[in-house]
């Protein structure tokens, strides 16, 4: 029998390193208007207002290759020549071979622009599959769409997608592709009328606005197709019956990772249009109605099967009046088909029920990327007062960079101008706002994203007349000349007698601009508290390893104190804080004060920040000095005549009670490891709290930590298991987790905007922190059964903690 021969290589057995060579970008490099240089003149430094004699403005090529939405190689740069210097041009190069690419790698370019001071601007960017929807190796030249005045998106699927499939230019360049690998027949006359339409429409290509680069890939005598090499398998002797034919062998199927044409086939009818019109009536039987609040209740972790989106476009209509329905159906929805998603924002989501603030943030993360859902959320968030927006603060700048990944300035959700409007109606909020997008500048692979948000912030305070435009330059010398010096002093050699020395001159030193701040200063930590000078005489050096400052500032109210440190990425600390806050606020909502003392904390850099200082002590210094322990050293502050109380002020121990409660939960809850008596403080009043939040998540140094931390210390300040202040500290225990587990989806929404943020113990394993999280709320039981298992760990946790505590206090020892 005759049959058509097809003749490949396997990428596996390709040699060579991956590698590119840029060739020409066409379009029209519009300069900018006058009015906007004359604004903003730092702009003339672009290469698109510095063209060059021949016409090419300075441009670079910055170009990366990703797989699994991660980095697969350090970048490499490429200068964009002019068409004569193209065949003289090297190929750039990447430190991985060509065998070893995965199936979804991704070649990233950006295009930038040279910007004088202002360093590199993004003129555009593209992707390209290496791979095919055929899994055939891409080859020779290719013509890529440019997304303007963005970063390359090399996560699946890419915000920044270069190939186009459309279009007569498109298909005649294929033609002329195939021609020139001999695959088509070459026919002088037809050739010469093809490569004239393509001059021609290149031409068109070359005068309009849109632009394209043309960028050269290595060529191959015969296609080459994805193939991995075969892993030799042990060797393991079998019984001759069982042996298996010999002669078999596997081959990779290119379209085994494809959509299932016959379910696909059942969507379409299952959601067609002449269904659609029935669907408006339809109403749930009452199994139906059961199955469908059962997925309402599902955690925003929750993956939808195939069923349930059916069942939940099925009754979308009927849905409409759940507001907790609105994010399941969006999941259910399949936005690469331009009927559905167009129905999904066009008509459903006027119809729906507004959802509430937890949902409308989860509206804002990165599995929703349709601008049009975007703008619906930024709509509902922008109903809530400035107070609760600023609670989710930390999390919507987070939120920003899924905004500006998006293409064009028209795909933009309104989410940066909201926040731009309350920073400047509110000086606390436009502060916390330009510290929280100053400090990821400098983050990889968003800081040129958080760096376009910077000056825009800064061009909009300005615009608007704002006083942070003035106040906050000087923010910003005060923390680096306080950065800058407590850098010095951990570094420096001498004693830590003389560095508080040290730092008392260089406070008091009026160069430095710190002994008397004039007028009036709004801490970066603290925007309320307005400083007008330091108190020398009273700051400080504590004795640690990094040696933190104690800067005492003067201002018409009391004393306001600070610790600054350098070289400790206090991120996640700020992270934890925030969240204490909010949960505090939570609480509070349910009319439960459990005296939570959410201190401030401020990340000014990857390694510098500042902590607002608490009058307190740790549990192990008032072990060693009160000899009455805990209720010795209330007692000595607060004292009162009431046996009840055990001689303490029944206010000072009733704090002390809820606040021991409330951080027990919260702990609990976010899986705040390392708990010690050195890290656990106590104020005189009763206010009992945590710092240092170097793991979290369910990190820990030590082996089977105990979940809840609860130290035999604590106990005995209460008067003992027996007592009545104990078991109410387990009654507020219990009635507070129930609360917060009631507000679940708040909190885990708010955990997943921050997976993309530098924080350590986010960054080790970022796929497991929600679910982490998740796992403590036992959000699949009742709410009996999870309270019930919250005290069985309640009962179970001091008296290992009592052993832990013990051998870090010998660890201590042994340390000094």
């Amino acid at each position: 029998m005759d049959r058509d021969l097809y003749t490949f290589a396997r990428s596996c057995d390709t040699h060579g390193d991956v590698c590119f060579r840029v060739v020409s970008l066409e379009g029209r490099v519009a300069r900018d208007k006058e009015s906007t240089l004359a604004k903003e003149p730092s702009r003339r430094f672009l290469g698109r207002n510095n063209v060059s004699t021949d016409g090419a403005p300075p441009l670079l090529v910055h170009a990366q290759l990703f797989a699994s939405n991660k980095p697969l190689s350090p970048p490499v740069t490429a200068a964009l020549r002019t068409p004569a210097d193209v065949d003289n041009a090297a190929w750039a190069r990447f430190p991985v071979a060509t065998s070893d690419l995965p199936l979804d790698a991704q070649l990233a370019l950006t295009v930038l622009e040279l910007a004088g001071p202002r360093g590199q601007d993004p003129l555009g960017a593209c992707t390209l599959p290496l791979f095919d929807s055929s899994a055939a190796l891409r080859r020779g030249r290719q013509r890529l769409a440019v997304s303007p005045d963005v970063w390359a998106d090399g996560r699946v699927p890419s915000a920044t997608l270069g190939v186009r499939h459309d279009g007569e230019l498109v298909r005649l360049e294929d033609v002329q592709k195939r021609r020139d690998r001999g695959d088509l027949t070459r026919v002088d006359w037809l050739d010469a009328r093809v490569d004239a339409a393509v001059d021609a429409l290149r031409g068109e290509q070359r005068r309009g606005s849109e632009l394209f680069l043309y960028v050269d890939l290595p060529t191959y005598a015969m296609p080459v197709v994805f193939a991995e090499e075969d892993v030799p398998q042990p060797h393991i002797s079998m019984p001759a019956d069982s042996v298996i034919e010999a002669g078999l062998f596997t081959i990779f199927d290119p379209e085994s990772a494809n959509e299932n044409v016959f379910e696909a086939k059942h969507r379409r009818l299952v959601r067609s249009q002449r269904a659609g019109l029935a669907d408006r009536e339809r109403k749930p039987t009452a199994a139906i109605r059961d199955a469908l609040m059962e997925i309402l209740r599902y955690p925003p972790t929750r993956v939808l099967s195939t069923a349930e989106m059916d069942l939940v476009w099925t009754y979308r209509f009927f849905l409409t009046r759940e507001s907790r329905g609105l994010t399941k159906f969006l999941k259910s929805v399949v936005w690469a088909d331009a009927n559905e998603a167009r129905q999904a924002t066009e008509e459903m989501l006027p119809l729906w029920t507004a959802p509430d603030v937890a949902d409308a943030l989860e509206l804002l993360g990165p599995a929703f990327r349709d601008v049009r859902v975007r703008a619906y959320a930024v709509r509902q968030l922008a109903k809530a007062d400035t107070s609760e927006l600023a609670l989710y603060l930390l999390q919507l700048v987070q939120a920003l960079r899924f905004d500006e990944s998006q293409e064009g300035e028209s795909a933009k959700s309104g989410l940066k101008e909201l926040l731009f409007e309350r920073a400047v109606s509110d000086e606390s909020v436009g502060t916390s706002l330009y510290w929280y997008v100053r400090t990821e500048c400098n983050e990889s692979p968003a800081g040129q994203v958080f760096q376009r948000i910077e000056r825009a912030l800064w061009s909009h305070l300005v615009d608007a007349g704002s006083p942070l435009a003035v106040t906050l330059p000087r923010q910003i010398e005060l923390v680096n000349t306080l950065s800058s010096h407590c850098r010095a002093l951990r570094l420096s050699r001498d004693s830590r007698p003389h560095k508080i020395e040290r730092l008392r001159e260089m406070l008091a030193d009026q160069k430095n601009g710190l002994h008397a701040i004039d007028p009036p200063l709004a801490l970066p930590l603290d925007p309320s508290a307005h400083v007008t000078g330091t108190i020398p005489e009273a700051s400080s050096v504590f004795k640690s390893n990094l040696f933190p400052l104690r800067i005492v500032f003067s201002r018409a109210e009391e004393p306001y104190t600070i610790i600054v440190k350098n070289g400790d990425d206090l991120r996640q600390d700020q992270l934890v804080m925030q969240l204490f806050a909010l949960m505090d606020r939570l609480l509070r909502n349910e009319n439960l004060d459990l005296r939570i003392t959410p201190y401030r904390v401020l990340a000014t850099g990857a390694q510098d920040g500042m902590v607002q200082f608490i009058p307190s002590m740790p549990l192990a210094s008032i072990m060693s000095e009160y000899s009455g322990g805990l209720l010795g050293y209330m007692r000595e502050h607060y004292p009162s005549s009431n046996a009840s109380t055990f001689g303490v002020d029944p206010v000072v121990l009733d704090t002390f009670v809820r606040s021991c409660a409330g951080y027990c939960v919260i702990t609990y809850l976010l899986g705040v490891g390392d708990r010690h008596l050195d890290n656990l403080l106590l104020a005189p009043d009763g206010h009992f709290f945590h710092v240092d939040f170097s793991y979290l998540f369910g990190r820990d140094p030590k082996p089977f930590p105990p979940p809840v931390k609860v130290c035999s210390e604590m106990v005995d300040a209460m008067g003992g298991t027996a007592s009545v202040h104990y078991e109410r500290f387990k009654k507020l225990c219990y009635i507070s987790f129930a609360c917060l587990r009631k507000n679940a989806n708040l909190i885990l929404n708010l955990i997943s905007l921050m997976v993309d943020a530098s924080i350590p113990d986010i960054r080790a394993e970022p796929d497991k922190v929600v679910l982490r999280v998740q796992e403590k709320f036992l959000l699949d039981v009742t709410e009996e059964r999870a309270v019930a298992h919250f005290e069985g760990l309640l009962n179970e946790t001091s008296y290992i903690s009592s052993m832990f505590d013990r051998l870090h206090n010998m660890a201590q020892y042994f340390r000094q």
